[in-house]
């Protein structure tokens, strides 16, 4: 399972914590209200770890873009063909700005890194 599935799952989990948390406290069962603070707590930990684990892997992957030898910002017209772009560069990958990856990076346009000039 995929780090994005795992986080998913998780705050799946912690909705239904609330959800339970808040119906115990309002029937005043203080016995299920202090289970349920108990594995929000616990799970909140675990969403927190995975966020770092994800930067972390973010982090690793904008550092092998960067070390590609060649980078510059791809034309309007490039980007509405970008298929017929990536046939012909071998190798091209293309970071958008408002993606995790582009703002981990600090693009601001969208960007085409290729390990040769294209």
């Amino acid at each position: 399972m995929s780090l994005k599935q795992q986080l998913q799952q998780l705050n799946n989990h912690l909705d239904k914590y609330r959800r339970k948390l808040l119906g115990a406290e309002q029937r005043g069962d203080q016995d299920v209200v202090a289970q349920f603070k108990g594995e929000i707590n616990k799970t909140l930990k675990q969403i927190s770890d995975l966020k770092v684990q994800q930067g972390k892997q973010q982090s690793a992957k904008g550092d092998t873009i960067k070390a590609l030898a060649f980078n510059r910002p791809l034309s309007k017209g490039e980007q509405a063909d970008l298929g017929k772009l990536k046939k012909s560069v071998r190798g091209l990958v293309v970071v958008h700005p408002m993606t995790s990856l582009g703002r981990e990076m600090g693009v601001k346009e969208v960007t085409g890194f290729a390990p040769e000039a294209f």
